[in-house]
């Protein structure tokens, strides 16, 4: 994947890519959800969020169409070989209002083990953390599905502080990239914060527009999470399954 030098301050595999789209292509993006039908939103408690390509189940996703304002994305996310010779079948699109956030989570075994975000409307800070232990961890989005929230393991810490040990920013218009153990073993969340203030745990500060003791005030977030569900079931299975 030729896209950018490794973060070498965090495990591999991750890369970031800033102004990965341009101003008048966020502006479209953001249109273009924003316009999106009523029913199309899905509202948790601390966000809300479409769902475009199908809903992944561990038996399988029925696939459906991406539109074509999706699809091109996707397109140029699976260009830069994120998928090896995969092509991005899913996104996930979560609306973060300022004070809104997701605890440690991990993004679980139904995805291709990448997991591409796309932020537009405003930035912020994404944290990395150990998990809980080898053999306990957050719930994961894979086995609550894409419309429910984290939650945090019976008898673990209440913060997970101890646990962080990287950040990166987020800006406008940038493409991360996660892959890996840092998708199969690191978890990965947003603080419930109002404003960023810059710190050294910022790995990729050096590829953005803000420097080192910045406070960033939140605007409106929107993430295109862009992954690749392997396990798809045709329309005839499922008719199938129902006899």
């Amino acid at each position: 994947m030729d896209i950018c030098p490794l973060l070498l301050q965090v495990p591999p595999t991750v890369y970031y890519i800033p102004d990965f789209i341009t101003e008048a292509e966020e502006s479209y993006l953001l249109h273009r959800i924003e316009s999106s039908p009523k029913p199309k939103w899905t509202q948790l408690s601390n966000r809300r969020l479409q769902n475009w390509g199908g809903l992944p189940h561990p038996k399988g996703m029925l696939s459906e169409k991406l539109p074509p304002w999706l699809d091109q994305i996707c397109a140029r996310v699976s260009d830069l070989g994120a998928f090896g010779d995969k092509r991005a079948n899913h996104v996930l699109v979560n609306e973060y209002q300022p004070g809104q956030g997701i605890m440690p989570h991990e993004d679980g075994p139904l995805y291709y083990p990448t997991v591409s975000n796309l932020t537009v409307g405003s930035h912020s800070v994404l944290k990395f953390y150990h998990p809980v232990s080898e053999k306990t961890s957050p719930s994961t989005t894979e086995t609550m599905g894409d419309h429910a929230e984290p939650t945090q393991p019976v008898g673990a810490e209440s913060s997970f502080d101890s646990r962080h040990f990287a950040s990166m920013l987020l800006e406008r218009r940038s493409l991360f990239l996660m892959r890996d153990e840092m998708y199969t073993k690191y978890l990965h969340g947003i603080d419930e914060l109002r404003s960023d203030t810059l710190d050294k745990n910022i790995v990729n500060i050096d590829r953005c527009r803000s420097n080192i003791g910045n406070t960033l005030e939140r605007g409106v977030r929107v993430s295109l999470t862009i992954r690749h569900v392997p396990n798809v079931l045709k329309t005839k299975i499922f008719v199938g399954l129902r006899r």
